[in-house]
């Protein structure tokens, strides 16, 4: 694949005088060199492969995980079949230390079995992990639970996230490309179900794009940011950018921090898309065009344009959601569509 450009990286920070506020201002993805150089399992695996899974063996509670097994044929790759109705891998049941065994055992393999645990919460899992290895979002007032991410060289399938993104690359190096949110209809988005992380992911092979079934695909490397993470490194990626993920090493760590700046109370904007294509996309071309121009005044333009003109006691839902609206909303919803 074509090189992007470099990702923006800023250098010599902790978690101390990392400027957050300012890059969740700013939007755009950067690359935060050494701002987790000191974490306990980034000193172990600067030392040994060895070491690191000995680290991690050392706060495994034991509990019951789930983690995706792949085939060598899979190249390292969880992703579909050749008609996209199935996935190329399965996901299996057990306990981290048997991940660990899989991947230790294969390290010199030239095609091994692909072995990957995602997003696994680390307070459940590795209890004490954080308090050696950690970025203090939780004293900055953000609720982020860290999640770990353990394989072998796994490629991530392009995809977006609703939250922000704070990753940090502990074991292994990884290599990641990053699209802007419009950029989607370039990436070819694949199906809704099923889906190989539980995202929507661009189908477009990486390694070898064929552009002649997906030609937009060159449209979309002209807004490429690409970025290598060594050890310690870390990446903030910005709610809704596109990225995809490659594990360079036979042996790979991530930790990463989700988090969203809006209320708890708000739910996701994802089952408004599953509504919308429900309710909104089949209808004749007048009509659509009719509900984008009711979409974009009520929803997607100024929140308060709506009901600026009423008083506020009659603003009802145009006036900002709270808690209380939020639960009133859900009950509607779930009436209306349990009819």
């Amino acid at each position: 694949m074509a090189d992007g450009t470099p990702m923006r990286a800023l250098d010599g920070l902790d978690a101390d005088t990392l400027p957050l506020d300012a890059l969740l201002a700013e939007g755009k993805p950067v690359v935060l060199r050494g701002i987790a150089r000191d974490w306990g399992l980034v000193q172990a695996g600067a030392r040994s492969t060895q070491d690191a899974m000995a680290y991690l063996r050392d706060f495994d509670a034991g509990a019951p995980i789930q983690y995706s097994f792949g085939e060598p044929e899979i190249a390292g790759r969880p992703f579909y079949n050749d008609d996209f109705t199935r996935l190329n891998f399965e996901v299996r049941r057990g306990v981290l230390a048997q991940v660990l065994d899989g991947i230790a055992h294969h390290l010199q393999d030239a095609r091994p079995p692909t072995y990957y645990v995602a997003s696994l919460l680390i307070d459940r899992a590795l209890p004490g992990f954080s308090q050696a290895n950690d970025l203090g979002l939780a004293a900055r007032g953000i609720e982020a639970p860290p999640s770990i991410w353990i394989g072998n060289r796994v490629v991530a399938s392009c995809h977006f996230d609703a939250p922000d993104n704070l990753a940090c690359c502990a074991v292994g190096r990884r290599q990641f490309t990053l699209f802007p949110p419009d950029q989607i209809e370039n990436l070819y988005p694949g199906p809704f179900e099923p889906t190989p992380g539980g995202q929507v992911v661009s189908v477009v092979d990486f390694d070898q794009p064929d552009f002649d079934r997906h030609p937009r695909f060159r449209l979309a490397l002209e807004h490429a940011q690409t970025a290598l993470l060594e050890p310690g490194d870390a990446i903030f990626i910005p709610s809704m950018w596109w990225h995809h993920v490659r594990s360079l090493e036979p042996f790979n760590v991530l930790v990463n921090y989700w988090w969203r700046r809006s209320p708890a109370f708000l739910s996701s904007p994802l089952p408004a898309l599953h509504h919308a294509l429900w309710t909104l996309r089949d209808l004749p071309a007048a009509e659509k065009q009719a509900w984008a121009k009711i979409f974009d005044y009520y929803v997607f333009g100024p929140g308060e344009r709506a009901g600026e003109h009423l008083p506020e006691p009659a603003r009802d839902l145009l006036a900002p959601i709270d808690e209380t609206q939020a639960r009133r909303i859900r009950a509607m919803l779930l009436g209306r569509l349990n009819r």
